[in-house]
Order: structure tokens, then sequence, then C-alpha cells
């Protein structure tokens, strides 16, 4: 005959709830997740930190769009907790009643007795307490869904999507479509690619904006916070996610701040950040200082660049695609066939320095760039110290910057710089060491360098490499 309909909700004092079978990660483990990631880790680091798998962190990531949708400040005594279940769940085994198990956890009985009664497993048919049923239960049932505005309000849905996604228009009406874009597939911040043209308001000019077009109307009224989260956090059931492609960033997830304010790359140790570079290079009373960089063209290609710090003079490295690129297929941590790689550019920028006399070797200033990672070798071999600037930082390295900006004369951006021979560079790189130079009193920069070679000499000290 079986138990009657019903029988769970008599029992319990709550409607019947569906298993999930495995019960979900708990909430205070998601919790700790986003705290994590808060604090700059990676999706799958802050996973492992929280004891779940790497996976299980990512999804989660992704699933949200980077933003939590949990509250992160702990709970308050105000209810149990999952170790005080646990403890529930022992005692109870013990057959310790209500009162005693109240009495040890500094809980009222009442709570206990609604706590064993309500959160339950009642799917083999009795009341067994098992702490992580309960837990998941209790979760559940303290949910308070809630339907978003935009969701809600049509209008004002309409007018939040024709502003953020809204048609470019000529000045005559004539819609204007802009390129043909890919198809969006979620992926984070596309790089290099045609993106969608769209009127592409940010969030706080439509939240904003709106008080100034329905000043009397408080219906129409949204923070951009609650766009940003419309956009990114999948199921909201406001906005459509590839509407993110709209934004001025065009990133599908929202990057942590503590993350975006990390210091990159591993191979920027301490020893050589900038602040440790001699200060007779920040007043370019001596020569031997250079700065450098590279300019990047499409298709993978670049030149290096490397100007010295008194005198201006400039040298473009040739950094010529290696063999296999584009016939061999990519293999993963192995070496970069593009001719930037950190190998290939140790090699280019030794053989460089080869031709520079030792005394003109005193330094090298360089972006944050992986393709100096091999930056102690490259010390090793040319003698020359290397330093590395500050994050977000050009100024640091302001000679560099401004020689690469006219160098863009003769290397435009979007064009293939692999087209061009040693010859070629070396041509460009004699066009700009005899142009006259403010800086340097109308001198050139070759003049200026012939006059420190000279003084060299002057000065009983050899110049050979």
């Amino acid at each position: 005959m079986g138990r009657p309909a019903g029988w769970t909700t008599k029992v319990t004092g709550r409607p019947a709830m569906r298993s999930p079978g495995r019960p979900p990660v708990r909430r205070d483990v998601e919790r700790a997740f986003w705290l994590k990631i808060a604090e700059g880790l990676t999706s799958e680091d802050a996973a492992l930190a929280c004891g779940v798998s790497g996976p299980v962190g990512s999804r989660w990531f992704r699933d949200r769009g980077g933003m939590p949708s949990i509250q992160l400040s702990p709970l308050s005594g105000r209810y149990l907790s999952f170790a005080e279940r646990e403890e529930i769940a022992l005692l109870r085994a013990q057959d310790t009643g209500v009162r005693e198990i109240a009495r040890r956890l500094g809980r009222s009985p009442s709570t206990i007795s609604r706590e064993l009664r309500r959160n339950a497993a009642t799917r083999c048919g009795r009341l067994d307490y098992r702490a992580s049923i309960a837990q998941w239960k209790a979760e559940l049932a303290a949910g308070r869904p809630k339907t978003a505005k935009l969701a809600a309000d049509e209008r004002l849905r309409e007018y939040v999507q024709d502003r953020l996604a809204g048609l470019i228009q000529a000045p005559d009406g004539r819609l204007v479509p802009g390129p043909a874009t890919q198809e969006w597939k979620g992926r984070n911040k596309p790089r290099r690619q045609d993106r969608r043209w769209a009127t592409a308001w940010s969030p706080e000019q439509i939240a904003k904006r709106l008080l100034v077009d329905y000043p009397d109307d408080e219906s129409m009224r949204i923070s951009h916070e609650a766009i940003y989260q419309a956009l990114y956090v999948q199921g909201r059931g406001a906005l459509e996610r590839e509407l993110v492609t709209c934004l001025r960033t065009g990133r599908a997830l929202r990057v942590p701040r503590s993350r975006a304010r990390q210091k990159a790359a591993g191979h920027v140790t301490p020893d050589v950040m900038i602040s440790e570079r001699p200060a007779e290079a920040e007043d370019r009373a001596v020569a031997g200082h250079w700065e450098g960089d590279l300019i990047i063209g499409t298709n993978r290609s670049a030149i290096g660049t490397l100007v010295e710090r008194t005198t201006r003079f400039t040298i473009l490295v040739h950094l010529p695609r290696m063999e296999g690129y584009g016939v061999e297929p990519r293999v993963k941590n192995g070496p970069a066939l593009a001719g930037y790689g950190a190998e290939a550019m140790r090699k280019a920028l030794t053989a460089q320095m080869a031709n520079i006399p030792q005394q003109l070797r005193r330094s090298l200033t360089w972006d944050r760039g992986k393709e100096l990672a091999q930056h102690a070798q490259l010390k090793a071999d040319t003698g020359i110290a290397v330093y590395f600037a500050d994050p977000h930082s050009p100024w640091q390295r302001g000679t560099n910057e401004n020689t690469n900006g006219l160098l863009r004369q003769y290397f435009p951006k979007g064009t293939d710089l692999a087209r061009w021979t040693a010859g070629d560079l070396e041509a460009v790189a004699g066009a700009l060491n005899t142009r006259p130079r403010k800086t340097l009193g109308w001198r050139t920069p070759a003049e200026a360098l012939d006059d420190q070679l000279l003084s060299l000499q002057t000065s009983g000290v050899a110049t050979t490499p």
C-alpha cells in the first residue's frame, strides 16, 4: 500500500523537496571560493584552496560571469552552521535527547526539535538526520528568489537594450552595419578581430540618462550594477549574454580587482625591478643605459627596439619567424615559432649587443613582457644588467616609447612586420640616427654616440667589444 501522499509535508511541516541525488557543495565552501577569488587567485587555485576540484571552480566562475551570486559576509549566529549540524547528527546517533543536544550546543530545544523534523532525510521512508542533507535542505529553503527588474519591466528592458546594443546610424539616418563579426562563443574579451558596432552606451550612462529622460517616472530607474549583473550572470533572464560584446571592454567575465592588480610574469623578481637600477641611469649623464621593447604587427610579427638613453641612438632587432611557423601544429609549452619568444629574443639581443662596446653595455630596461624571460642568461652572455619597469608604467621607459612612436611612421599598426629584412631595419634605424634632435642641441644620435666613443678613447678606456 505504501505511505499516503503528502505524508512528508505532514510530518516535517514543510513541502516535499526533490532530492538532488548527491548534495551540492555547501554554501560556506562556495563563499570561501569567492573570497579567494577576491584575493586575486585564479579559479583553479581558489577551488583547490577550498577543497573542490579545479573544473568545479572554473564552472562556478564562468556560470556566474566572474561575480559571486551569494552573500560573502558570514552568516549570523542565528542560523545553525554545518559544524553544529554535524554535532547534532553525532549526538542523535548516540540516542541523545533533544534537550541535552540543545544544552551542549547552547541552542534552544525548539531549534533542535525543528531542525530534526524539517531537515531530516526522508528518501528512505523515515526521518533520518544527516548533516550534509540537512545543510542542503536548509540552504534550499533559505533561498529567496527574486525576479530581476529588467526581466519584469519590458519598457525598461527595451530602453537599456536599445542604448546598449542599438545600431549605428549615419547623419542622414542611414544604418551603418559595420563589419561582419564572428559568432559569439562566450569567450572572454575577443582580441585582434572585428567587433560588433553598437550604440554602446555604458551601463552607468544608461542609468544616469534615465533620470533625464524620465524625471517623473520612478518605474524607469535601475542601477548600473544591476545592468552589469544582468549581462554577466548566467540565467538571470533579463539581458542576453552576448550583449557583453557591446561593452567597451568586450569582456564576457568580470575580472576581480585584485587579480587585475597582480604583478604579472614570474620572471620579474624584486632584484631586477627598475628600483634597483643604478642612479646614474636616471640623469642620463653616463652613456650605456638602454631601454628596449617590441613593436607588434599582424600575424604574430614583431621588431625589437633598443634606444640608448643619453644619445637616443636606436638599434632595430630583426626577429624573423622560426622554421616551421605556420606549417607545424602549435605545441603546448613548445618553442614560440613567431620569432619573439624568450629564446629567440635572447639570441637576437646577444647578437646585437656583441657589436656594442663593453663600456656602453651598462643596463637594459625592458617592460614586463615574457619575451625577456631569459634575462639571466642574457646578462651572462653579454654582461649587461637587465631591469624591468613597474606594471602599467610606460613613462619609466619614455625614451623607448617616444622612439616607438617615431618608428610607426615606417611600420604602421596593422601591418605584417615580418616582411622586412635585417637590411631594411638597418636603413630605418640609420634614418632615425641621422635625424637632428632638439633634446641633443640639434645634433644627431649618431653624432652624440660618436662623441661618447671619443670621450672613452681620450680617457684611455678601450672601446673594443
